[in-house]
């Protein structure tokens, strides 16, 4: 498949540890960069199978928020919902006026304030039928807006504790990416949902294409799972050289977290359950250097002390 308009073209900007310009990063986002070359990168998350826990997509829907990020485009929703699966909703806002909302997807665009990145922002629910159709005209919106970039975000059930760091999972069908982030090419085999099958077009089409992945502990499956967001952010943070108010976040993660361990310890085998994941991770963890996981959170620190002046 190539580039829907023509073979792409566009190169993966590489990290310069010489360089001294200051807060460049692997996709070539510069802090104070406002006179550098505009780089957009597409994030993109669906409601459906692959979010558990909301996890996902509600990091994207964060993101819209903070930047006051602006609709581009809309899929045709007729194309490609069935109805009976993915129902229209009716809200009644405190107006009182009924309003009712067809499952779709969008783009919508915003920059973000001190540095050189654009951010296109795709956000819908998994589509019912014609998936190639609903994939190539994403891409095509996406070369349209000048898209650098495609980072994928999903979230799944896995046996993770809830009291340890949720666990976030990169992978790239693009080799420069691999090389610069010091990640893995996909191994999954299986069924998989529209992100999977919207990450291998999209690699195909030429755009260099991340995959990250966070796990939602399988026994508090339910929405939300704002720990799982909170680990999404802060990776997207890292990647990508930007400050979001992630407070509200970490206060919700925190709440979250006290309520499970309130339920976990009303029942011995739960209890018993989640100190067998908790010894589990801690001896996976236990070689594993922390000097890259303290250097990251001063870095968001600076990130964050710079933005408040």
């Amino acid at each position: 498949m190539e580039h829907p308009h023509g073979p792409y073209s566009g190169t993966v900007t590489t990290l310069d540890n010489n360089s001294e310009q200051p807060g460049i990063g692997p996709f070539g986002v510069v802090r104070d960069g406002a006179d550098q070359e505009t780089v957009t990168v597409l994030i993109a998350a669906f409601e459906g199978w692959n979010d558990a826990g909301d996890a996902a997509t509600d990091t994207l829907k964060l993101i819209r928020e903070q930047l006051n990020a602006k609709d581009v485009f809309e899929v045709a929703s007729d194309d490609y919902y069935d109805y009976q699966y993915s129902r229209p909703v009716i809200r009644r806002p405190l107006t009182g006026e009924q309003k009712l909302h067809w499952p779709t997807t969008r783009l919508s665009k915003a920059s973000v304030p001190g540095t050189n990145l654009d951010v296109v922002l795709l956000h819908g629910w998994e589509p019912s039928y014609r998936w190639r159709a609903f994939t190539a005209e994403l891409l095509e919106q996406a070369a349209a807006l000048d898209v650098d970039f495609v980072i994928m975000l999903g979230s799944l059930l896995a046996d993770v504790p809830h009291t340890r760091p949720i666990p976030v999972t990169l992978t790239s069908d693009t080799e420069e990416l691999r090389e610069e982030l010091d990640i893995d090419a996909p191994q999954y085999e299986g069924p998989t949902g529209i992100v999977g099958v919207l990450s291998h077009m999209a690699a195909l089409a030429g755009f260099p294409t991340l995959s990250m992945w966070a796990a939602v502990p399988h026994y508090v499956a339910q929405s939300p799972s704002p720990k799982a967001q909170l680990a999404l952010a802060r990776r997207l943070e890292d990647l990508l050289g930007m400050a979001l108010p992630l407070e509200p976040v970490v206060e919700d993660a925190e709440a979250w977290e006290r309520g499970v361990d309130e339920l976990a310890s009303e029942d011995p085998e739960v209890a018993d359950y989640v100190r067998q994941l908790e010894e589990a991770k801690d001896t996976v963890d236990l070689p594993e250097a922390t000097g890259d996981a303290i250097a990251r959170e001063f870095e968001r620190y600076l990130r964050r002390r710079d933005d408040r002046g």
